[in-house]
This record gives C-alpha cells, sequence and structure tokens, in this order.
C-alpha cells in the first residue's frame, strides 16, 4: 500500500474490563474490520495499541494509512470506583466550608427514611476545606472582593500537605467567574504542580453541591486520565501524529487535548459508545423503539431508545457521586461474563457483583480463577464453544464443571453440576430482566412493546431467554456484537456542550438577555470545535433550555427553537416544556402555573460522514449446520446444530434450539425461538408462536 495515500482507516477502540474492541472502516470502500484482544489492566494502552497494530497488519496497512482513532475509555469510572478519593482539595467561600457535609436533603431509595441511612464519607476532609473571602450575588454583582491573602495562604497550605488535586468553588461563580479565575491564577503560581478545577468550567449552573462535587470529580480524575493518555501517546509510537478523540458520556467525541480540560466528561465514556451504536442498528433493523443489553465481562448495562435516539439526561452519578454533566441515560448491574457465582453466608446462591475480570478470569481460562463464573456456567451447559475469538482462548471445560460441581456440593438438593450452572444462568437473566422492567416500567413503558437489542461479547448466549422473561418483541443481535461499542465510535459526531444559568419568570422574561447569552455560547462551541480542526461548515449548533414551574426544585431539559428569539420563539420553548412534563410525569400545569427558566444550554456538534452498514450478498440463499453439540436445557442435554453466522444468508431462517457462532461472541436460540437473517446480516430473534401467527 503507498505510503503517499491519503488516510482511509478510521479505528474505534473499546477498552472493556475483559477485552479491548477493535473496529475498523476502510472510507475507500466501505469495508469493515474487526478484532478483539485480551485487555491489560495494569497499563490499558498496551492492549489498546496491540489491537489497533493487529488490524492494520490484517489489512495490510500502516501508521500513514490511519486517519483517525476514536476511544472509549471506562478509565475515570474505574478511579472514581475504584480509587481512594485522597489528596484531594477544596475552596470555598467564607461562610461555606461545610458543603459538602450539609449535601442535600434525599434519602436514596431502599433507606425509608433518614434514620437508618448513614451519609457516605464526603470527598474532601474537612481539614482540607478552605475558606477565601470575597462574594457575589446570585446576579453577579460583586459584593465584596476577593481575599487574595487568603487564597495565598491557602494555595500554600495545600503544597505543604502535598495536596494534588484542588477543586475551585465559590458562590455564585455561574453568574461571575472572575473571582474563581483569579483564585486559580494565585494558586498555579503558588503551587504549580498542584492539579486544579474550576466550577466555572466544569459546570457553571447554580446548586453549590451538586456544582461542588461535579468539580471536585473533575479534579480527582483529571491526573488519572492524563497519565492515562500520556501512556497511550507513548505506546502509539509512528501512530502519535494520528488525531485522537475519546468518547463523551454526552454521546459525542472531543480531542484528547478538549478532554482534558473537562475529564468528567468521560464518566461512562464506553457504556455511551454502545448507545450509539445501538441506535445506528435500531434504526436499520427497523426497531426504532428498543432496550440495550451490552454485557461484558465485569457488568451489564443497559439504554432505552426511543425512535432510534438514546435518551439523555443532565444529571445522574458514578459510585456514590452525584454528577452534572450531560450524558446518556445508562443504567448498569454487576452482571457480566466474568460475575462469580457464590454462596451467601445464609447459604443462597449469588451471582455478582464480584468479578474474575481479565485476570485471572473464569475458571475455564487458561490461568483461570479459582472460583466459577457466569462463562463457566454456559461453556458446561454447551453454550459456548471450546475455544473464544477465533480460538485465541482455548476453554477448559473440564476444570469449570469441577469448580461448579464442587459448589454444588455445598448446596442441599445434591444438584448436578449441569442442574446448578443452568440456576447461574436463571439467576442472571432475572438481574438482567429486572433491571429493564425498571428501566422501562417505572416510565410508563410497557417492555412487551419494545424490542431488545443484545451486544457485548457476553449478551448474546443469554439475551433471547431475557426477551421470552419479558415478553419483549424480538431480540436484535448486530453483526460482531462484540465490537458494536468500537463500531459506536466511528458513528458519533464531535460534540462540546456549554450552559450558563439565569433563573428567569415567565412574566420577567428578558427575549435580548436570552438573545445575547446563546450567543456567547454558541461563539464558545464553536470555538472550542475549530480549535479541534472542524471546519465552519461541519459545525451544527443547537440549543436547549431548562425549565421547571415555579416553585418546582428541578427542571426538565427541552430543545429551544431556531431562529430569532422573540415572542414565537418563547411560545415555542413553553409548549415543547408542557409536552416533555406530560411525558415524563404524566401531567403537566399549562395555562395554570407560570413556568421559570433555569438553564440556556447549547450544544455544538462536528458532523463526520458515518459508516454505512453493507448488505450481505444474497447468492444462492442456501446454508448448512456445521456441525452439532450437545446443549443443556431445562429438559437435560439435546444434540444441537451448530451454524457459523459467516455463512448464513440474508432471508435465511432456523427454528431453535440452534448456536450461532462468530469471532468474538455466541448467539443461543432457545426451543420455541426462531432467528431470521435481515439483508445487513443483523439476527432478529422472535417466538415462534409470533411466526405462527404472521400466517
Amino acid at each position: 500500500m503507498s505510503q503517499t495515500a491519503a488516510p482511509r482507516f478510521r479505528i474505534g477502540i473499546d477498552t472493556g474490563g475483559t477485552f479491548t474492541d477493535i473496529v475498523s472502516v476502510d472510507a475507500a470502500t466501505g469495508a469493515m474490520a474487526v478484532t478483539k484482544v485480551s485487555s491489560t489492566p495494569s497499563n490499558p494502552a498496551i492492549g489498546l495499541v496491540r489491537g489497533v497494530n493487529d488490524i492494520l497488519a490484517r489489512a495490510g496497512a500502516g501508521p500513514a494509512d490511519v486517519a483517525g482513532l476514536a476511544h472509549g475509555t471506562t478509565v475515570a469510572t474505574n478511579a472514581l470506583l475504584q480509587g481512594g478519593i485522597e489528596s484531594l482539595g477544596l475552596i470555598v467561600t467564607s461562610g461555606f466550608r461545610h458543603l459538602l457535609e450539609i449535601a442535600r436533603q434525599s434519602v436514596p431509595d431502599g433507606y425509608g427514611n433518614s434514620y437508618f441511612w448513614v451519609k457516605p464519607e464526603r470527598l474532601v476532609p474537612l481539614q482540607f476545606v478552605r475558606e477565601v473571602g470575597g462574594r457575589f450575588d446570585f446576579k453577579g454583582n460583586e459584593l465584596r472582593p476577593l481575599d487574595e491573602t487568603m487564597v495565598r495562604e491557602a494555595a500554600r497550605f495545600y503544597r505543604k500537605h502535598k495536596v494534588q488535586a484542588i477543586g475551585i468553588c465559590l458562590m455564585h461563580s455561574y453568574a461571575n467567574d472572575s473571582h474563581e479565575r483569579r483564585v486559580a491564577e494565585i494558586v498555579a503560581e503558588e503551587y504549580p504542580e498542584a492539579t486544579l478545577s474550576l466550577s466555572c468550567v466544569v459546570l457553571p449552573e447554580y446548586r453549590e453541591y451538586e456544582r461542588a462535587v461535579t468539580t471536585l470529580v473533575d479534579a480527582f480524575v483529571k491526573p488519572y486520565l492524563d497519565r492515562y493518555l500520556k501512556r497511550v501517546h507513548d505506546e502509539l509510537g509512528p501512530l502519535q501524529s494520528v488525531p485522537f478523540l475519546v468518547m463523551q458520556s454526552s454521546g459525542g467525541v472531543a480531542s484528547s487535548e478538549q478532554i482534558l480540560r473537562k475529564p468528567i466528561t468521560t464518566a461512562l465514556s464506553g457504556p455511551a459508545a454502545g448507545a450509539l451504536g445501538s441506535a445506528v442498528i435500531a434504526d436499520i433493523a427497523g426497531f426504532p423503539d428498543l432496550v440495550t443489553l451490552d454485557a461484558g465481562g465485569t457488568s451489564t448495562d443497559f439504554c432505552l431508545i426511543e425512535n432510534a435516539k438514546p435518551q439523555l439526561t443532565n444529571g445522574g452519578s458514578v459510585g456514590q457521586f452525584p454528577v452534572r454533566i450531560p450524558m446518556i441515560d445508562i443504567s448498569t448491574i454487576g452482571i457480566g461474563g466474568g460475575s462469580i457465582a457464590w454462596i451467601s453466608r445464609e447459604g443462597h446462591l449469588k451471582v455478582g457483583p464480584r468479578s474474575a475480570g481479565a485476570v485471572p478470569g473464569p475458571m475455564c481460562y487458561p490461568n483461570g480463577g479459582n472460583e466459577p463464573a457466569i462463562t463457566d456456567a454456559n461453556l458446561v451447559l454447551g453454550r459456548l464453544p471450546p475455544a473464544l475469538i477465533g480460538g485465541g482462548i482455548v476453554l477448559g471445560v473440564a476444570r469449570a464443571r469441577a469448580g461448579i460441581a464442587a459448589l454444588a456440593s455445598r448446596l442441599p438438593g445434591n444438584m448436578t453440576a449441569e442442574q446448578l450452572a443452568l440456576g447461574i444462568i436463571e439467576i442472571a437473566n432475572w438481574a438482567q430482566a429486572n433491571a429493564i422492567r425498571q428501566m422501562t416500567i417505572q416510565r410508563g413503558i410497557d417492555p412487551r412493546t419494545f424490542a431488545l437489542l443484545s451486544f457485548g461479547g457476553a449478551g448474546p448466549v443469554q439475551s433471547p431467554a431475557v426477551m421470552d422473561l419479558l415478553g419483549m418483541k424480538a431480540c436484535i443481535v448486530p453483526p460482531n456484537p462484540g465490537n458494536l461499542s468500537a463500531f459506536g465510535l466511528l458513528a458519533v459526531d464531535w460534540r462540546t456542550d456549554h450552559m450558563v444559568t439565569k433563573v428567569m419568570h415567565e412574566d420577567a422574561i428578558d427575549l435580548a438577555d436570552i438573545a445575547q447569552r446563546y450567543a456567547v455560547l454558541e461563539k464558545e462551541a464553536v470555538a472550542n470545535l475549530e480549535r479541534d480542526g472542524i471546519a465552519v461548515s461541519q459545525i451544527r449548533l443547537v440549543r436547549e433550555a431548562d425549565l421547571r414551574y415555579a416553585g418546582q426544585s428541578m427542571e426538565v431539559r427541552v430543545t429551544a427553537p431556531a431562529g430569532p428569539t422573540d415572542a414565537a420563539f418563547l411560545a415555542g420553548l413553553t409548549g415543547a416544556f408542557h409536552a416533555a412534563h406530560r411525558k415524563t410525569f404524566g401531567y403537566d400545569y399549562a395555562g395554570q402555573q407560570k413556568i421559570e427558566l433555569v438553564n440556556l444550554c447549547v450544544s455544538g456538534f462536528g458532523v463526520i460522514d458515518r459508516p454505512q452498514m453493507p448488505k450481505l450478498a444474497a447468492g444462492d440463499g442456501k446454508f448448512a449446520a456445521k456441525g452439532t453439540r450437545p446443549v443443556y436445557f431445562e429438559s437435560g442435554f439435546v444434540d444441537t446444530p451448530l451454524y457459523d453466522r459467516a455463512t448464513l444468508p440474508p432471508g435465511a431462517q432456523i427454528v431453535g434450539p440452534a448456536v450461532v457462532e462468530e469471532f468474538g461472541s455466541t448467539t443461543m436460540v432457545f426451543p420455541k425461538q426462531y432467528v431470521e437473517v435481515d439483508q445487513h446480516g443483523i439476527l432478529l430473534i422472535r417466538p415462534v408462536s409470533s411466526k405462527e401467527a404472521m400466517r
């Protein structure tokens, strides 16, 4: 391949707890290639680069042929969930030292009331919270000047105690950020080694508690992500000059330089990519309303997709930390292929959330762990092949059966290894089904009117059974399901989000002020995208606003009308709010209660050319099983046909039981189900009863 040719390969990389998934798209031909390598938890950058080099070698390409890399990472999430929160400081306005202690008057579900709930430990010990004089009011008017002497004393205190990351959160900085920015300048002078995060940059929004926590979380993860991206850069070698984009929780990508300015935006980076890839599949498959199920090695992520668009939220949590950033609304449970089966103190069989991960892995893996996991159970039941990822990982079925049999011996009932393995899978399936029920029924959605889209390496082997438990319309399995998150990274635009708080009652809305503030936000968004090299012709801007009824404490975000900010704009905005409130809560107060405008938001998008999913060649329509394998169901072992997915033509139909195998994943078609292959190679699994009803 000529090294002088224009770069043509775009590569998506999704690093998970067990495997790193790689997808490349050839811009010249549209051809897509996938691979999967073991993750390297000690230094995830090694697995990333190994996968990229592998996929380039298969294409006979080199670094000069790569147009760009897009990456979904869990570094920020893992730092929050696994790393001890330490070496963190907070600078606040005088009088607000106990901001984190007071927090919010809200008790998590399941505790009933505050008498039974113990607040989690604060992010920053009280001795590392320093106050500085100076104050703005909510309109941004200075009430007291900044006390720079107190700021210097705080900076020297942190330097003395070697506090490495510092959050700066002053009252009403969303209305006037000059004090915060001056504090940052002084701290940088006194303690240049410190990592700083400013609330006016991270979350220029009112509600000081959420603003402070989000800023602190940003400060905490910044050194982790900085080290990780530097490792990636070092490992990339000849690929260092290639544009390197990182997925954000909001469903867009940004350059690594932009990400380091506000790393909290990557908190749910990996799962967000899967949701975006699912939205593409939903549209192609003709099922615009579905729930995604992304089962990996350590967890399963769920996302609700309506009209082929994932649901977004502007507030959520990562572990115990409430953060307010735009993010795709994703729910996670600790059930994955590596989730360990264990017996509780009460003698009950449990599955997860503890996971075998990539190292040592399930018992059946070479050098695997000593406790059986879900993958071991599926192997014992005959639902997995004797080797994974095209023979790259040879599985030890005898060791897996011995581990499950040892666990069965500790339970009453004289169960066989197969019976216990079936029970392990049943527990996992119900855990996933219950998570989907909470995501749908609690929002007034009947899951039976939705389809289930299953991906992730560990998803399709069990998801058709989850479909049956909920009575869903179909179970959809995209091509290369283990690599859908990596594919999603190539199907999303650049994105940058900007907002400002401006509370206005309906009777006192200043349209000129709104227009001016939107103009400032739009200018910031365009500047960010141009900094990433996006041409103005590729930039698209979307206005949004957070509104509420006067007297409410929480807002609903709606899309604001384009065009002039006039009376028609205001009417469209309030109409959109009433409709969104009615959809979200089942009622509205249109014509009865005045509204309040709270936040103005602008999202800037750098539009890209999305990869197209190729259609399968028609051929003669003939196909056959490549063999059989005993597979265990409730009735016992059944000699079950095995199919190579790559040989299934469009229109092929198979009645279960059957096993469909491919590189990176295995799909089960259970008894009383059938699978059909569409023109793009997507598997559509439905109950046989629905097929009979269509006749």
